[in-house]
């Protein structure tokens, strides 16, 4: 997460939708008052005692806006990126499975066995993203919706909203895998869009 002080906005960085291209570019407008919390390849740490214990960087709307006050929270622009959950998804198998070749040789399996049994509700980066975003009441809390699928042209267009000069996107921390449709059957469809029914509906995806 960044909080911007300066330019007045909050980044909210949701697990594998391309994150720290986003950070690493928005880290050249940050000024001395602004803030950070992230745990890979760059370590910082915001001074709220309710972060303390939180390693990552991935604070959702409900954590932060009880520390930052309803006035802050409301007046700053809110932005985050989300990817097709089945993308994504795909995504998280090839990240998990590294230092094996279990997803190389058989990724449905995995992939199946994963959401069947295996089940890491409590992982950060398996959560649906919608869970980031939103208030209790389950509708959306920030402002703007960048997408993974059109980052440069989403991150042009924030950059604009904020007032900032784009760059262009370096591709960071990217899982290797073939395209993520050519990992589905039917079942496996059907098990993905159970998982992340929500993320669907809100964020206006389908396996497509």
């Amino acid at each position: 997460m960044i909080i911007s002080h300066t330019h007045r906005y909050i980044f909210f960085a949701i697990p594998k939708t391309g994150t720290h291209a986003v950070r690493q570019a928005l880290r050249e407008g940050l000024g001395e008052q602004d803030l950070e919390q992230v745990g890979l390849f760059v370590k910082k740490r915001f001074p709220f005692p309710e972060f303390a214990d939180i390693q990552h960087g991935h604070i959702s709307t409900r954590q932060i806006r009880p520390v930052l006050g309803d006035k802050v929270f409301g007046q700053y622009t809110k932005f985050a990126f989300v990817r097709n959950p089945f993308d994504r998804f795909v995504s998280y198998c090839a990240f998990m499975s590294r230092g094996s070749n279990v997803f190389e040789t058989e990724p449905q399996r995995y992939m199946k066995w994963v959401v069947r049994e295996q089940k890491p509700v409590d992982h950060l980066l398996y959560q649906p993203q919608h869970a980031m975003v939103t208030g209790a009441d389950g509708r959306l809390e920030i402002d703007i919706v960048g997408r993974n699928e059109t980052m440069q042209a989403s991150y042009d267009a924030i950059c604009a909203r904020i007032g900032l000069p784009t760059t262009a996107l370096e591709r960071v921390n990217a899982s290797r895998h073939r395209p993520w449709q050519e990992y589905y059957d039917r079942e496996l469809v059907g098990l993905v869009s159970s998982q992340y029914a929500r993320d669907l509906e809100l964020f206006d995806y389908r396996f497509a």
